[in-house]
């Protein structure tokens, strides 16, 4: 079992030198050291116990659950700044016509952000590789549907993922292989729900989840628990955290609190090593063969930019000024009702529905689709606030409280960005993080083809307000992020207006992969992690064959 080489000053040498641990940079590790090559992997964030996350959640004040901070019970390091919600800061500048509208909410720990994910596992629909040619708007991929495919049965499996057996509950329905795990059972409030919406042209159908009803892979069954969002307390979600450990078993070694700021080049433009800060500020180096930064698509961009050195003054992999550019997300709104009967929802996993009909349609040339996701999340907090702004004490504040929770609706719709070279990543001028390495600045705007989409969703969601009776609908007016960041290494086949090719190779160096979100040219409307995953494995694969034909 090879292992990374140390030497006494703290450097490293190893065949594959990772950086992030979230859920890509874990795949390409565990894929990597399972073929008997050395790899390291480096994280600026903290290495935690789930123990210590579940206990802080128990302890979270009331204020901080009803305003969904799926952060703080996550202690970032003190030199790894992250954009938290609670307290804000200004570690990433927003600015444009929608800069609130890109307010990422991420964790820099081991593991990554899916320690506090939903667990969506969705793939992108055929036609959204082919955005260009099908509808004349944004781009095409260099690769297709049917090149991905194998590799979102293969991300499917390694994360376990449980989606519908039946043909006519998914989306895309086109697959080679069924899903691991058959369907997570609809709650009373889903199979209520669809049954009065989808005979009027809704199609309310399951999502698919990483997280099971029975064991899988040394994960529990699901039991329901509801928070998800922002911690599983059995470890019954998936999380990136479970291959890191898997790659650590095989050999690999992950270095935390390392905060990568710098990438050298030779005289081929080959990458030859990165340098690290460790805890006490001290800089070493991480030399090897194959470098992959899987970071996200805000740090990934933003380390490419502060690598800059005399070979690429501009960036690392930047010849083509792409680098930060075509930044998306899927921005997009809310609503809520009362429905005239209870519904119930909350219980079991946080999201479990979702309205896909307006996924795809001959639209989409003009404006944006969406998807409407049926928030299974407990809605007594809610509720609590609402009833208590009513001035309402005793047996009737208790009873107001019982009647909300049990019919109120809460909808959360995403929209579809196109890529634009002007919603772009730079370096701050002024702001500088506790490293002193200049934080990140994006500019953002959602774009016409979002905004012309307003219309029909406010119609779709009063119609659906109207067939469950609703009261007190409200939309909400400004767009909010949704954390699925895209476009900021973007994927072609020119180098001279994308940055890494169809196995998120960069054009510009042999030996350097950039997989994940900032890697893919089109948004569709669906969460990006199983993509993000498996476009990490596709990476894999192609970082393996180059070094089979390196003699490695």
């Amino acid at each position: 079992m090879p292992k990374p080489q140390f030497s006494s000053n703290g450097d490293v040498s190893a065949d594959v030198v990772i950086v992030g641990s979230g859920v890509v940079g874990g795949m390409i590790a565990h894929e990597l050291a399972s073929a008997g090559h050395s790899v390291v992997i480096l994280e600026a964030g903290l290495r935690l116990k789930r123990e210590t996350f579940v206990e802080n959640w128990r302890n979270m004040s009331f204020h901080n659950r009803l305003h969904s901070d799926f952060q703080g019970l996550y202690p970032q390091s003190p030199l790894a700044q992250a954009p938290l919600y609670f307290p804000p800061n200004d570690y990433v500048g927003l600015s444009g016509p929608n800069g609130s509208a890109f307010k990422q909410g991420y964790l820099r720990t081991v593991g990554g952000t899916t320690w506090h994910w939903a667990a969506s596992c969705w793939r992108h629909l055929p036609v959204d590789f082919e955005m260009k040619t099908r509808y004349g708007v944004g781009r095409d991929w260099p690769i297709s549907y049917q090149d991905l495919e194998p590799y979102y049965c293969r991300a499917e499996e390694e994360m376990g993922v449980s989606g519908p057996h039946d043909k006519a509950l998914q989306s895309p329905q086109e697959r080679s292989r069924p899903y691991p795990r058959d369907m997570i059972p609809f709650g009373y409030g889903d199979r209520r729900v669809a049954e009065i919406v989808n005979p009027h042209g809704f199609h309310l159908v399951p999502i698919p989840q990483g997280r099971s009803i029975q064991p899988f892979d040394d994960r529990p069954a699901c039991c329901g628990n509801n928070n998800c969002q922002p911690i599983c307390p059995i470890g019954a979600m998936y999380s990136g955290i479970q291959h890191i450990e898997k790659a650590e078993a095989k050999g690999a070694v992950t270095i935390d609190q390392a905060i990568v700021y710098k990438i050298d080049t030779d005289e081929n433009n080959r990458i030859t090593a990165v340098h690290w800060y460790d805890a006490e500020r001290k800089s070493h180096k991480a030399s090897g063969k194959t470098f992959a930064l899987a970071c996200n698509g805000i740090e990934t961009p933003r380390l490419l930019l502060l690598a800059a050195n005399s070979r690429n003054p501009n960036g690392i992999a930047n010849s083509s000024d792409q680098v930060g550019r075509n930044m998306m997300d899927h921005s997009g709104v809310h609503a809520s009702f009362l429905a005239n009967e209870p519904l119930w929802f909350g219980r079991g996993p946080a999201q479990s529905s979702c309205i896909v009909g307006p996924r795809d349609g001959d639209f989409r040339s003009h404006y944006s689709a969406n998807k409407m996701i049926l928030n299974n999340i407990s809605r007594v907090a809610p509720a609590t606030e609402q009833a208590l702004k009513l001035g309402l004490v005793g047996k009737d504040l208790n009873d107001e409280i019982r009647r909300r929770a049990a019919c109120g609706v809460d909808l959360s719709i995403s929209l579809e960005p196109l890529p634009n070279p002007n919603n772009r990543l730079t370096l701050s001028k002024s702001r500088k993080d506790p490293m002193g390495l200049a934080c990140p600045d994006i500019h953002y705007d959602v774009g016409d083809y979002v905004r012309n989409a307003l219309d029909s969703v406010h119609s779709q969601v009063k119609q659906i307000a109207g067939l469950l009776g609703g009261t007190e609908l409200h939309i909400t007016t400004d767009y909010n992020a949704n954390n699925h960041i895209m476009g900021g290494t973007i994927m072609g086949n020119n180098p001279h207006d994308s940055v890494v090719d169809g196995n998120c190779r960069t054009h510009d160096h042999a030996n350097l992969w950039l997989p994940g979100g900032g890697a893919m040219p089109s948004a569709s409307v669906v969460n990006t992690t199983l993509s993000m995953a498996a476009l990490g494995l596709k990476a894999a694969d192609s970082i393996k064959s180059d070094l089979a034909k390196a003699g490695a």
